[in-house]
This record gives structure tokens, C-alpha cells and sequence, in this order.
């Protein structure tokens, strides 16, 4: 099995388009061969079944990025204009070549409309899916394209048993009795150091000579005084 992602792009668009043709619905209008497919295009396509490539590139569009509408696809088909010795600017591609393939596709039961959460646009409807994936496997047959299988490997998973951890409950502390004084926690503090005093300098006093006249006088301790045994004169 395959699907539109494994075979090349242009090949495949190239394949649809044929297949576009087979389908009454989707016809080129008679303005097809002068109109450009926007106005940043100097001229009209070349090719005389563009109408169907342009059809088929914009199914394939509407599968990948479904849910989509005209705007959005215009900028996908725009490209640079150039404007001469102007700088280029981006135009977008023609918004009647991309309705009026979108209304042709619709008609065929290709695609259909649908409003998925706040986008709204259109999807490739499941015939539409059927036809794309058709080609697709049509495709990868006739250019040999396989699509290698997923080896067969059994993976071994080594689950690692971690171990429970097994919850312990707390011990309550113990009800403090009264007689047991609570114990006051005491935070010592750093204490700052004092900036050290500026201690003035100590002036010696230079020693005075002492003339020899002064002289100090020698303080003599004084003896006790003796018992004195008067003496009784006789009569």
C-alpha cells in the first residue's frame, strides 16, 4: 500500500491531470486560453491543458492542507511581479482560475465543504481520497517504487521495579512534664569591637638637677618611749 506522500510530486499532479480529464465536471472555460493565472505573470501558460494540471495541483493542495479556501490558496499560486527598475513585490495568484476549479472539483464529488472548530474551507471528501490513492499506488507500480518494511524486532522493554517507600510515621515528642524547666535558647551575639583609643604620647619630663644648697631634710622615725620608773626620794 502506499499513498500521495511516497511518490514524486510533479510526476504525480501530472497523473491526476490525466485522470482529470476523463471527468465531464472539470472542463477548461473559453477564457482559459488568454487569462493569466495571476498578474504578476507576464504571459498566459503555454501549455494547452494547464487548466487540468492547475485542477489537479490544487487537489492534491486541498488534501495536504485541508481545510483550505480561495485566500489562503492564492498565496500559495502568487509569486513576484516585476515592476522594471522598481523593487518586486509579492502579488497573490488569480482567485477566479482557483473558484472555479474548486466549484468544478465540488460538482464532481471530489472535495466538499466543512467548518472544522474556527477554520472553514474544504476537504477532500473520502471518493476524493479513494481517487488520489489509486493514482498513487498506480503510480509507485509502474515506477517500481517500494516501500522497505518495518523490520520485525522484538523489542525487549526492561521495566526497573523501583523500590516503595515505605512511609514512617513521626514520634510524637513527648508531653514536657511540669517540673522539667523549658530550656531558653540563648543566642550569642558578637560583640562589636571598640575602635582602638588613640593613646597621646607620654612626654618624659626630663629629670631637674636638685642644687646642693636645698637639701631635704631626713625624717627620723622616733623611738617608742621607755617605761620611766620614777624614783621615790626617800624622806
Amino acid at each position: 500500500m502506499g499513498n500521495i506522500f511516497d511518490v514524486p510530486i510533479n510526476e504525480f499532479i501530472l497523473k491526476v491531470a490525466e485522470e482529470l480529464k476523463k471527468i465531464d465536471q472539470i472542463r477548461a472555460p473559453e477564457w482559459a486560453q488568454f487569462c493569466k493565472t495571476g498578474v504578476h505573470k507576464e504571459r498566459p501558460p503555454v501549455q494547452d491543458d494547464w487548466w487540468f494540471i492547475r485542477a489537479a495541483a490544487i487537489l492534491r493542495s486541498v488534501k495536504v492542507l485541508g481545510p483550505i479556501g480561495t485566500q489562503k490558496l492564492r498565496l500559495k499560486y502568487g509569486g513576484r511581479k516585476n515592476r522594471g527598475y522598481r523593487p518586486e513585490h509579492f502579488f497573490r495568484g488569480s482567485g477566479s482560475v482557483i473558484r472555479k476549479v474548486l466549484q468544478q472539483l465540488e460538482k464532481a464529488g471530489l472535495i466538499k465543504q466543512v467548518k472544522k472548530d474556527a477554520h472553514k474551507g474544504r476537504v477532500v471528501s473520502p471518493a476524493g481520497d479513494k481517487f488520489l490513492n489509486h493514482i498513487a499506488i498506480a503510480l509507485m507500480k509502474e515506477k517500481n517504487i517500494v516501500i522497505p518494511k518495518r523490520p520485525d524486532v522484538e523489542l525487549k522493554i526492561s521495566v526497573s521495579k523501583k523500590k516503595k517507600k515505605v512511609a514512617v510515621p513521626k514520634a510524637k515528642p513527648e508531653a514536657e512534664s511540669a517540673e522539667t524547666p523549658k530550656k531558653k535558647r540563648v543566642y550569642k551575639r558578637k560583640k562589636k569591637e571598640a575602635p582602638a583609643e588613640v593613646k597621646p604620647e607620654v612626654v618624659k619630663e626630663e629629670a631637674k638637677e636638685i642644687p646642693a644648697e636645698v637639701k631635704t631634710e631626713a625624717v627620723k622615725e622616733e623611738a617608742p618611749a621607755e617605761n620611766v620608773v620614777e624614783e621615790k626620794s626617800e624622806e
